[in-house]
């Protein structure tokens, strides 16, 4: 059987996922103001994946990509959860947030919130779950 030439996607896709990853990464920090958060981050870049896979090999971007995502989606479950669980630790309701401002050295005053974490865990969760339903599809020749 020939080898396709996959030349012009492949160097479509290596630009097109770069710029999936950055507005995943803006979409990740717009959530605390403005819709979008860990949910539709992890989405993005779960997508930037996929079109890694579609155009290469699974094998291959596995091999650059050693991640097993079985575990990445526990690890963002359980960051979710404990962040979650913080305000009960203090007697506060289940989610309650708390933030403050601090002066960092190259950003200056930022904000900075339990939020934050909380979305790590949800975008950690969201990019394993979809990256585990998408290898099962592709195992299913």
């Amino acid at each position: 059987m020939k080898k396709p030439n996959d030349i012009i996607l492949r160097g479509v896709t290596k630009v097109a996922v770069v710029i999936i990853f950055t507005f995943a990464i803006n979409l990740f920090f717009a959530g605390h103001h403005n819709p979008g958060g860990g949910f539709i981050g992890g989405l993005a870049f779960a997508a930037a994946l996929t079109l890694m896979f579609l155009s290469y090999d699974v094998d291959s971007v596995r091999a650059n990509f050693p991640v097993d995502f079985k575990v990445l989606t526990a690890v963002g479950v359980l960051i979710a959860v404990l962040t979650g669980m913080g305000g009960v630790f203090f007697d506060l309701p289940f989610l309650t947030q708390a933030f403050d401002y601090f002066h960092l050295p190259i950003f200056g005053k930022t904000e900075l919130a339990t939020a934050v974490l909380f979305d790590i865990g949800v975008a950690l969760a969201v990019i394993g779950t979809a990256m585990v339903i998408i290898m099962t599809i592709s195992e299913d020749r």
